[in-house]
């Protein structure tokens, strides 16, 4: 259930909120002489603005396979190119979008509680096999369930709070 907590909080990284922030890039391989690499790995990412990533790339010769694989990623971003360094300008979200994402963002709450009530499944499962094969009470078993249940309760808060907390962030102008 800590994976999937994880894996949610990356998730939500890489969604633009009308601000630059570096994470939208974590997912972009470059090819970096036959190798694909983090763009993080191919160059210096910087801030300089509230709305503007820089790329200062390492070798300059990488601006190219850079531009190519943002322009083939799905961020939705055009980058400028100016000889030293690429530019990322991220354009101010309309209403329409912020409302968009934010039920993106919903939607990929929903999935990460479903991951977690297959987990809780999966341990209920095992439970009875347990209880069937007489190696624990009724009980136990009926305890480890309530336990199971109350660790999935709590697991989901924090889903509803993680959700609740980019959505905050998506919808403030």
């Amino acid at each position: 259930m800590n994976k999937t907590i994880e894996i949610l909080e990356q998730d939500l990284q890489g969604i633009r909120a009308g601000r630059a922030n570096p994470h939208v890039l974590d997912k972009i391989r470059v090819d970096y002489y036959g190798t694909p690499t983090p763009i993080q790995g191919v160059g210096n990412i910087s801030i300089p603005e509230a709305r503007i990533i820089q790329i200062t790339p390492w070798d300059k010769k990488l601006l190219r396979d850079i531009e190519r694989a943002i322009n083939m990623s799905d961020i939705g971003i055009n980058p400028t190119n100016d000889g030293q360094v690429i530019r990322l300008v991220f354009p101010e979200l309309t209403e329409e979008r912020r409302k968009e994402l934010a039920k993106e963002v919903k939607k990929m709450g929903e999935e990460a509680k479903v991951s977690m009530r297959n987990i809780r499944r999966a341990g209920t499962d095992e439970v009875k096999k347990l209880k069937k094969a007489s190696e624990i009470s009724e009980d136990v078993a009926a305890d480890l369930e309530d336990e199971l249940q109350k660790l999935i309760d709590k697991k989901g808060k924090e889903v509803d709070q993680l959700i609740e907390a980019k959505q905050k962030e998506i919808m403030t102008v």
